[in-house]
Formats: C-alpha cells, structure tokens, sequence
C-alpha cells in the first residue's frame, strides 16, 4: 500500500506527519530544528528520501538543511551555525550573495521601497525551495529580497539565476507587507526550460530557456493601491499553482482577486465569481481533475482570518467561478485563523488527499479531494509551509 509523507514548516521547527494510504492514523515525528523558523521544506521528486529546509532565524541567519533518509537524520552540506567568540552563532552554511557582475548581474544594486526610495538589496532569508523535477542535487530557491537562486551540488553552494532581478523592471520592484519575497516557482513537466514564479509585490514572470531571460506576465491583473492599477510590475501576488498535466493553464490568488491564464501568464482573467472574499493567500489544484481547484478565502487584508469565524475550502470543479464551501469537519464557528501561502498541498493518490496548515497550529487533512476533513495535529507552533509527498 502507498504511504503519505507530510512536510510540515513552523515557527519554531519542523514535522513529518506519516500515514498509510487510508491517511486515517497518523505518526507525528519532529520538532526538527526546534526554535527556529521553518518557512518551507520539500522532498525531490527524483529520489523522495532526499529533503530539503530552509532554517532560518532573525538572530541567527539562514541554514539549509539536508536529509538522505527521508528525515530521519540530517545534515548542512555548506555547514552549519558558525560560533565567534562573545558572539551569537550566526548561520554561515549556504551564503545567498546577490550577483552584481556587469556579464551576469547587470550590476543591479537597488530596488523601490515602502516609501518610493530606492533601497540596497539584502539577503534576509529562504522562503521556498523547489527540487528539480529529474535530478536530487539540483534545487531551486526563492529568497528575500527577492531573486532565484540554484545549487547543482545538493545544496553545497548556491548561484544567483540573476537574469530574473536584472530583469529592466527590477529597480521598480518594492516590499509587500510581508517583504519583498520570491515565494513560488513552478517548473514545467513538458517543457524543461519553462518556469514560473511569483513575488510579493512585483508579480509573476516567466522564463522560457532555462532562467536566461524573463518577462512579466502580470497581463489582466488590476491592483488598486498602486499609481497604474495595470502597470507591468507591482502586484501582490500571492501564490500561483498548475496541473502537470496542463502546464500552460494557471491559477492564482492575488492580494485581492482569484485568477486564470490559459496562454502561460500571458493574459489573465479573474474567476473570483460566488466567493465570500476574495483575499487569500493559497491556491491549489486537484491531483487528477485539472479543472478543480482550491482556495481559503481570508477576510481582508488588514483582518487576517477566515470570514465569518468559520473555516472553509472553496472547490471549483469547473475552473473557476463557480465555488462551493466544503465545511465537513472544520471549525465552524469563532475560528480565526489564517493559512498562509506556501500551506496547501496535494497527494497523488485516489481520491487525492488535501492538507493545509493554520496560524493556530492545526494541520487539517482530506483523504475524499475536500469532501471531509479531520485535523492531523491540533497544537503545532504557527504553520508556515505544508508539502506531501506519496510514496510507493
């Protein structure tokens, strides 16, 4: 029988949640890393055992963490936590340096910032790391202040794919409340020179020969805080998701609005239609329906918790505009949690199991594609990312 592996980044650590394909009895394994942020980790599709986390921590810097064992044991591959004397330890293992060289980098030194200035660019921390679809050494990351970075060395040493910052509209790029960060990349199944990404608040760009050159894709996307509700660079966007099995079909939650491309990014429309709110942070596709998709609308932007106090998924089965509440087994009343962006993933197996993670702690799953829910752990730190990976 097939076994589910649950990834689980918080606050103050790591988890792998583990089941059997019936996904109704689970084993709680961790904290890992206990008292440090954890804002993704994520198994590589070319060798599940092999995992990857970004440690990270205001006081202490940013550590890349790596398993071999599905984590069990880990490792740094570039070192860990380096101590100097009267000093705290500071974590030097995977040095994220900004490439300003004029052959690669387009000496690209500053960006916009809150208060229209141009502002140095700064390493804070790893937001998101996706795993090459093919080879367990290469990975992608995505950092703030935002750019790509790849290592081909299983995460030994890491380079900037600076055609992306040096992109023309990068000086105009600025901080979304949460930081100027590059939280999703999707690499194309079909097209291994195709990849997408997104950053909060520039928007979404897309490569089409291996991360060269770049170009917007913010077509269609209207932000009313900014001097052109239009312009090519400056929205929010939230997160972005595709099927594998139709690469060139997009959806996305932006700060305000759920939207569709079907050309790449090349155009979008919004399918927001019947929901509550259309503020959220997550957004995700069924593993076999690739025109069934998911959203947890969040009150507002200043008000970050589910509407109305009741926690509920939004399905469409049809690609958008038309959703329903799928509310069995949720909390629905006085909750007021938040989902943040990288919390929702998706197994492969029949029918797809759902799970998301919640600012209360709560890691909820589905074993029926949404039809129901139960919490898998109840009181885990804040969750800030959630992965699932289906075993054979």
């Amino acid at each position: 029988m097939s076994k589910v592996r649950v990834l689980v980044g918080t606050r103050k650590g790591a988890f792998i949640l583990t089941s059997d394909g019936k996904r109704k009895q689970w084993e709680v394994s961790g904290p890992f890393f206990t008292g440090w942020e954890i804002y993704h980790l994520k198994g590589s599709p070319a060798d599940p055992d092999r995992l990857y986390a970004s440690q990270t921590s205001g006081w202490f810097g940013q550590v890349i963490q790596r398993s071999g064992d599905g984590g069990k044991t880990w490792e740094t591959p570039g070192g860990g936590p380096q101590m100097a004397p009267g000093q705290a330890p500071k974590g030097e293992s995977n040095k994220f340096a900004y490439d300003t060289s004029p052959q690669t980098g387009k000496p690209l030194t500053t960006h916009q910032f809150y208060d229209g200035t141009q502002h140095p660019w700064e390493f804070k921390r790893v937001w998101h790391l996706e795993p090459s679809l093919t080879d367990p050494n290469t990975v992608y990351a995505g950092v703030e202040d935002a750019a790509l970075f790849r290592t081909t060395d299983g995460a030994k040493s890491w380079h900037e794919m600076a055609g992306l910052r040096g992109h023309g509209t990068g000086p105009k790029w600025q901080p979304g409340a949460g930081g100027m960060c590059l939280h999703s990349i999707l690499l194309d199944p079909k097209n291994p020179k195709r990849m997408f990404v997104a950053i909060s608040a520039a928007g979404a760009f897309r490569t089409d020969d291996g991360g060269i050159t770049w170009k917007p894709i913010n077509k269609g996307l209207h932000s009313q805080y900014i001097p052109d509700p239009h312009a090519e660079v400056g929205h929010c966007v939230h997160r972005i998701a595709l099927h594998r099995s139709k690469p060139d079909v997009l959806f996305m939650q932006k700060h305000w609005d759920v939207m569709r491309s079907d050309n790449a990014g090349d155009s979008w429309q919004e399918i927001s239609g019947n929901l509550p709110t259309d503020f959220g942070f997550v957004i995700d596709v069924h593993a076999h329906e690739p025109e069934t998709i998911y959203v947890i609308p969040i009150k507002s932007d200043s008000e970050h918790f589910v509407h109305e106090g009741k926690l509920r998924v939004y399905r469409s089965r049809k690609g958008g505009n038309e959703w329903e509440a799928l509310t069995n087994g949720l909390p629905q009343k006085d909750c007021y949690v938040n989902v943040l962006r990288d919390a929702m993933a998706v197994d492969s197996l029949d029918k797809c199991g759902i799970y998301f993670g919640t600012t209360g702690g709560q890691v909820y799953a589905s074993p029926d594609a949404g039809d129901s829910w139960s919490p898998i752990v109840r009181d885990l730190p804040a969750v800030l990312s959630v992965e699932v990976q289906t075993l054979a």
